[in-house]
């Protein structure tokens, strides 16, 4: 099976989350996951309530869908666009 990767945003930062099982909230995990990565020091040093907001302003996607923080993560590969960063 070959994964689909869908077309990065314009102006928009993009993380892969890969988890191993199905993951009931998503803005825990992408919180950590910011945090490990070292491409956007912006991003790096983005605090939870920062995070919310992007969720809240609609900048956080998922295939080109405005994700919730309350979002699932599918067991697999997810990528993740963060627009304006």
């Amino acid at each position: 099976m070959q994964d689909r990767i869908p077309p990065q945003p314009a102006n928009s930062h993009r993380v892969t989350i890969e988890v191993h099982a199905r993951l009931s909230r998503m803005d825990n995990k992408l919180l950590m996951v910011l945090k490990e990565q070292t491409e956007n020091p912006k991003l790096q040093a983005i605090s939870r309530n920062a995070l919310k907001q992007l969720f809240l302003d609609g900048r956080i996607q998922i295939k080109g869908q405005r994700a919730k923080s309350s979002s699932a993560i599918a067991k697999g590969i997810t990528y993740v666009d963060i627009l304006g960063y």
